[in-house]
């Protein structure tokens, strides 16, 4: 028992292991450049962290639970302000799920096999498969708030699971503690009611044939009153903001089309078989266009699934309700978190909004994995064949490991796409305005659409992003950053540069109208225009005035 103890920690150790290698290996540089709706992240955790206002709710954007925004603001004080420091945080996140993953698989897994061993090797090729995932590595690194929901329901089920089955008040308190922090991450976590349903009724059914329904009602108040007591201030802000409960969501919600039952069928069908055949098209969340799951392991989610929907099934044509419990958590919890993206209509399907179903996904294809195991391995025992076998799944794992950090860190972390799709031209922006000396007056000309934010004075989103690398530098925006309208408003007192976000032929015609000798340059793939004192003072002051 020792060494099966010993030699279960050292794979556990290795597979977090590899877990952290692949979500802190170059975070900084991996993905490329910081797409504006991380950097508006960033830039609300370095306010509040500066003014000491932190927000249950940031309304800018389309709004945004604060949760994520109080740890990167923690981050920036413990590391300082940086891409990586806004970063670490999910990587964290993503580390931790995947230990928690292993924690809760152990429990499920030992009610469905009723032996510790099967249960042991289940929840590590679990663990394992999602360590290694493109998908979870992915959100683990981007800097995306709902990376936080996997790891809310993981840890809510664990403690709950724990707490009912052996009737203990401590893990229900934590399970409840969870629960109510979740409120605070991503609109998608809402969805968790739809997963305790099931379950809190199930529960009930098997306390009160126990007699013990009192003991059952009061562990469920306290576990449901903590998460009321911790959600109330965001649920008290939404009663008074209902506008932002529902956010952009209301925009791309099923219902706003004219055939909503169609739509809801339509997105819910391609979202079922993303995971296998036709992943989500956007690069910042995908190899574009790639299942969500490599080849072997959606092979084994196939038969994972495949097999708890029939054994569930079984359970309840045979009326033996007491032993479908497990199948009720995963089959519940998959189904239910992938409704996020199924009531959706835009950029389906989109990895993001089933971003809830990852543990679930990969506890099915480990189960999956271990299921298939088992079919073959008699095979292999009776000819004789039993280190073949192994070898095999040796190199199967290997092979896995190796397919998925090479899709990863190089053919999707060094595509020109994924820096178009992590806007790389605006990073060398703000590390541009960061190398110039405070003299030279400096303007960000925003030409680029987006949700016009507050800070600075309604300026579309994707000036976030040189403003939060300014940040990093200086502690504060050295920069202006105008509209192409604001131009005309401008005079010319010393050195200057006007950089736009985007290229634009007539904008640069448009500077030289206005100000007649600056000259446009070129540096590492971005364009400006910049006007020299020295040629201020050689020329009469109103060739540098604006043109009426």
């Amino acid at each position: 028992m020792k060494n099966k103890k010993f030699l279960t920690i050292s794979i556990l150790t290795i597979i977090i292991a590899i877990a952290a290698f692949f979500r802190l290996w170059k975070l900084d540089t991996i993905p490329p450049g910081l797409y504006p709706d991380s950097a508006i992240y960033g830039n609300d955790a370095f306010d509040s962290l500066k003014n000491k206002d932190f927000k249950v709710f940031y309304p800018e954007n389309n709004g945004r639970e604060g949760l994520y925004m109080w740890l990167l603001a923690l981050s920036f004080y413990v590391f300082k302000t940086s891409i990586w420091s806004l970063r670490i945080v999910g990587a964290i996140v993503g580390i931790l799920t995947v230990l928690g993953t292993y924690l809760l698989g152990k429990k499920l897994f030992n009610e469905i096999f009723k032996n510790e061993d099967k249960a042991e090797i289940t929840s590590l090729l679990s663990s394992f498969f999602l360590a290694v995932s493109f998908w979870h590595t992915n959100f683990s690194r981007i800097g995306f708030r709902a990376i936080l929901v996997p790891f809310f329901i993981v840890f809510i089920l664990y403690f709950l699971f724990i707490g009912i089955k052996n009737k203990k008040l401590i893990p229900i308190i934590i399970s409840g503690i969870f629960l109510g922090l979740g409120f605070y991450t991503y609109i998608s976590y809402r969805f968790i009611v739809l997963v305790l349903i099931p379950l809190l009724i199930f529960w009930f059914y098997i306390y009160k044939k126990q007699r013990l329904e009192k003991k059952y009602l009061f562990l469920i108040f306290v576990f449901l009153f903590i998460a009321f007591i911790i959600a109330l201030p965001i649920g008290i802000y939404f009663l008074n903001n209902p506008s932002d409960f529902f956010g952009r969501a209301a925009g791309v919600s099923v219902f706003s089309q004219p055939n909503p039952l169609s739509s809801f069928i339509r997105s819910f069908l391609i979202h079922l078989q993303s995971f296998n055949f036709q992943g989500d098209f956007n690069w910042r969340h995908n190899f574009s266009g790639d299942p969500q799951l490599i080849l072997p392991i959606g092979i084994f989610f196939i038969i994972g699934i495949i097999f708890c929907i029939k054994t569930f099934i079984n359970y309840f044509k045979n009326k033996n309700y007491d032993e479908a419990e497990i199948y009720i958590i995963l089959i519940s919890w998959f189904f239910s978190m992938i409704l996020p993206g199924a009531l959706s209509y835009e950029g389906i399907p989109h990895a993001l909004r089933i971003i809830g179903t990852i543990p679930v996904v990969y506890l099915f294809s480990g189960l999956g994995a271990y299921l298939l195991f088992e079919k073959i391995k008699e095979n292999f025992f009776k000819t004789g064949y039993k280190f073949f076998l192994y070898i095999s799944i040796f190199i199967l794992l290997m092979g896995i490991v190796i397919s998925e950090f090479d899709r990863y860190f190089y053919k999707w972390g060094q595509n020109k796409e994924v820096e178009n799709a992590f806007s790389k031209n605006y990073v060398k922006i703000g590390q541009f305005l960061n190398s110039l000396p405070d003299d030279i007056e400096k303007y960000v000309i925003v030409n680029q659409n987006g949700v016009p934010v507050p800070f600075p004075n309604g300026i579309p989103m994707p000036a976030q992003t040189p403003i939060f690398i300014e940040r990093t530098e200086f502690g504060k925006n050295r920069a202006h950053y105008i509209l192409p309208n604001d131009l005309e408003k401008i005079k010319i007192k010393k050195d200057t540069v006007f950089i736009p976000l985007e290229y634009d032929t007539r904008l640069f015609s448009k500077l030289d109208y206005l100000f007649t000798i600056g000259n446009i340059k070129q540096k590492d793939g971005f364009s400006y225009y910049e006007i020299s004192l020295k040629d201020i003072i050689s020329c009469p002051p109103q060739t540098v005035q604006t043109k009426k």
